[in-house]
């Protein structure tokens, strides 16, 4: 029972599959079918939706992924700039680094063994990311209570969404990794960060996503990117479409030498972002193109089943009055033999004439419509009746006629009423031996 729905249902909708497919470029036919389905067979959508997928924005039917949008951290183009730790300067310096150099070592040392033992007594609970927008938010509160309100502005979203975003409004993202247990934390967002320079350079340039490594979403793109120390900044953008990091800032950074190193990598960079921007100015302008195009299809085919639909009206209205006209022929047909059986009955009941010398007969001279003349005797004792049966078995006489007499001018009733169920005889009617009747046409009436 499937193959004649599977039939059908190509069938009904080829064109709608056929103008997907070269919308779209899918080359499965299944994959468009299953696509338009999902969108009730709404083209529109189905293309729209598609070309969100193709830009980077999750489709309406596939729920967000459970870990970041990929990006591409393996290109060897990729820019790095690490600042190191500053040397100890003069015998006091370097006395105070040598003497805090054991109790350092031990600290991180012991540290990281029980960081490592807690792991196999519990699993690191930043390894599950539950509510990733509660993450960043939750840090950016934090933030503002410690450096307080003057600060770029913080994408208040999930990595995937500032990914996203940022491929689609081809614009670079400065992703920014928070150590809170790192010692030059601190410095680099009192002294760095939260700069005035560096929070206009910032607002003005990109979007800006933060969050601490503490927090499942901030520890869920640290292992991501990778970073070997804090302060960790990354610069993502769309490159040969796929959204690569471009630029890795590590150590403390001063404001001046961060705006140089961010428009450094920007620069490096424009001629893949504006190759970007042409190709997808070129690909909207596809778009609209084949929307016109698809516009002025479906116009045409609108058009086009307008035409089929009239004529098949019209040739429906045709076929309707010809069966109107073949029934009509039929019925004056069946009319008519009806009619010729009747009269045939009509003549083959009809008494036999009487005799020239039969003292009661009485000879009638009928005049019909078409002026001929018809001569036949009957009986005085006969019903009217008879007389009537007789003209109607006639071929000339009209199917409905009266039987009138001339002077004094008076409709015989030949046929029963209600009120005279027994028409009268010929003497009862006052006829006389001889006489000239009228036969009048009633027919149109």
């Amino acid at each position: 029972m499937a193959a004649p729905e599977e039939q059908e249902l190509s069938q009904a909708q080829t064109e709608k599959l056929l103008q997907f497919q070269d919308l779209t470029g899918l080359e499965s036919m299944d994959q468009c079918r299953r696509t338009l389905e999902q969108h009730n067979w709404n083209i529109e959508a189905a293309v729209q939706d598609r070309l969100n997928e193709q830009e980077g924005v999750p489709s309406v039917f596939n729920p967000p992924p459970s870990r970041p949008l990929q990006v591409n951290t393996a290109d060897h183009r990729v820019y790095s700039y690490i600042v190191s730790r500053p040397q100890p300067r003069g015998l006091l310096g370097w006395s105070y680094y040598l003497i805090m150099l054991p109790f350092r070592f031990t600290y991180y040392t012991l540290l990281d063994i029980f960081r490592f033992a807690l792991r196999f007594i519990r699993p690191d609970p930043r390894g599950r990311v539950t509510d990733p927008v509660g993450d960043v938010v939750s840090f950016i509160h934090s933030f503002e209570e410690k450096y307080g309100r003057s600060h770029p502005v913080f994408y208040q979203g999930t990595y995937s969404q500032a990914l996203n975003d940022a491929k689609r409004e081809l614009r670079y993202l400065l992703v920014y990794l928070h150590g809170d247990d790192h010692q030059d934390t601190d410095e680099f967002c009192r002294a760095t960060l939260c700069t005035e320079e560096v929070v206009t350079f910032i607002n003005t340039r990109m979007l800006f996503w933060a969050c601490s490594t503490n927090k499942p979403e901030g520890y869920r793109v640290s292992q991501a990117l990778r970073e070997n120390t804090y302060p960790f900044l990354a610069m993502i953008m769309l490159k040969d479409r796929k959204m690569t990091v471009v630029g890795r800032l590590e150590g403390l950074i001063q404001p001046e030498d961060l705006i140089n190193q961010l428009n450094f990598i920007m620069e490096a960079n424009q001629t893949y972002l504006m190759s970007e921007r042409m190709e997808r100015e070129e690909r909207n302008q596809t778009q609209v193109l084949r929307q016109q195009q698809d516009e002025a299809y479906l116009a045409s085919l609108r058009a086009d089943q307008e035409k089929d639909r009239k004529k098949r009206e019209e040739q429906e209205q045709r076929r309707q009055e010809e069966e109107k006209a073949r029934q009509c022929v039929l019925a004056e047909e069946n009319r008519r033999r009806t009619l010729q059986e009747e009269k045939e009955r009509k003549s083959e009941c009809l008494p036999p004439e009487p005799p020239l010398d039969d003292p009661d007969s009485v000879k009638i001279v009928f005049k019909l419509p078409n002026d001929t003349r018809v001569e036949r005797r009957f009986l005085f004792s006969q019903s009217l009746t008879v007389i009537h049966d007789f003209l109607f078995s006639l071929k000339e006489s009209p199917e409905k006629f009266q039987i009138v007499t001339n002077f004094p001018r008076r409709v015989l009733p030949c046929l029963p009423t209600e009120e005279q169920p027994n028409p009268p005889t010929l003497k009862e009617a006052g006829l006389s031996r001889s006489e000239v009747l009228f036969v009048q046409d009633l027919t149109d009436d």
